[in-house]
């Protein structure tokens, strides 16, 4: 009886032991609506669409206690459509997110692998008051698409909080045989959160160099980059979001579709441009209104300026779940070729109207 309790003992002092030093959380979101596009080549578009608020994931985030205030973490994120039930991308299968590090309450945090760009982390968490989702997504103007919004071969290290003061920084390998420089890039962000008042300013610099490939030269090309601030201050009574960012050089302000209008010329990617948002949130009861003004001004000499309005309304059901609306509309100027998107998509023409409901877990 006594080798029997003893070996009870051990054996939940094991167990005891394991679970305070580890733990491991699966998280999610499900978000589905009707989405309605106008105003492009492929006429009125109307369906339902995965990812409008927030694209449709499950995750697996984990911590391990190393003692001294040191942890081992990890991530593990997959995006899915839920619409079809397919993967968001194909081929992949932690296509968000795949990252393990350490982290310390004193010296920060160092992570490796595919991770958020924190130009997108400024944008979305700072400058956005739609979060980049809805219809009213800054991402319609605003260059946040591939290697901005998610970087493979990241390396990323985050400091600990000053008095609400923290540096970001980002530095991904091009992994281009024969070259080190080709297809880097590197982002450094300060960023400050303290009371009512966040702010971001962020640097982001790629490098759009290739090597040679078969019969295929090597291309020595142009340097994109962007310098983004970003601010929000919750008065209570109405929070204000405004940001400005200036974009120069090839692939700094990509088009998110390549002629979404069918113009007999193409429009043009911006090698040169500034842009820049106002928005605000209004709690309404269990509720918030969203609205957003956003402006592209491209300073070339294709002019090709764009100007978005928008405005939604989410509505809390729960601590979990929300139900939203939303619209925006595009002004193209010039030829220029900006579509209403959301979370998940580019969208295909110069309006758009979405209702659903989100779900975390």
């Amino acid at each position: 009886m006594k080798k029997l309790t003893l070996a009870a003992l051990i054996a939940g002092s094991f167990a005891a032991t394991a679970s305070a030093q580890s733990n491991v959380t699966i998280y999610g979101i499900v978000d589905a609506g009707i989405v309605r596009e106008t105003g492009g080549a492929a006429g009125s578009v109307t369906k339902v669409t995965s990812g409008i608020g927030s694209q449709s994931r499950i995750g697996f985030r984990g911590t391990e206690d190393l003692g001294n205030g040191l942890s081992a973490i990890f991530t593990l994120e997959s995006g899915y459509k839920l619409d079809d039930g397919t993967v968001d991308s194909a081929g992949t299968l932690f296509n968000r997110q795949a990252f393990v590090g350490l982290s310390s309450k004193t010296l920060g945090t160092l992570t490796l692998g595919r991770q958020y760009n924190p130009l997108y982390n400024a944008l979305s968490k700072v400058a956005d008051p739609f979060g980049a989702g809805y219809a009213g997504s800054a991402k319609n103007l605003f260059p946040a698409g591939g290697v901005n919004t998610r970087v493979s071969n990241a390396i990323v290290y985050t400091t600990p909080k000053w008095s609400g003061f923290s540096i970001e920084g980002m530095y991904a390998l091009g992994e281009q045989a024969g070259d080190s420089e080709a297809g880097r890039l590197f982002s450094i962000g300060f960023n400050y959160a303290q009371g009512p008042l966040n702010a971001s300013l962020v640097y982001n610099n790629r490098n759009n160099d290739a090597v040679a490939t078969g019969t295929t030269p090597a291309a020595n090309r142009e340097n994109g980059k962007n310098t983004l601030l970003a601010v929000n201050y919750d008065f209570k009574v109405v929070k204000v979001f405004a940001a400005f960012e200036r974009d120069k050089g090839l692939n700094s302000s990509p088009i998110p579709v390549a002629n979404a209008f069918g113009y007999a010329v193409a429009p043009r990617a911006s090698l040169e441009a500034d842009d820049a948002l106002l928005g605000v949130q209004v709690p309404v009861g269990s509720g918030k209104i969203i609205a957003s003004w956003m402006n592209k001004n491209d300073k070339t000499a294709n002019n090709q300026d764009a100007r978005q309005w928008a405005v939604g309304y989410t509505h809390d059901l729960s601590k979990r779940t929300s139900a939203y609306v939303a619209y925006a509309k595009i002004d193209n100027k010039n030829g220029a070729g900006y579509t209403v998107g959301n979370n998940n998509e580019v969208g295909s023409g110069d309006t758009g109207f979405n209702l659903g409901i989100r779900h975390t877990f």
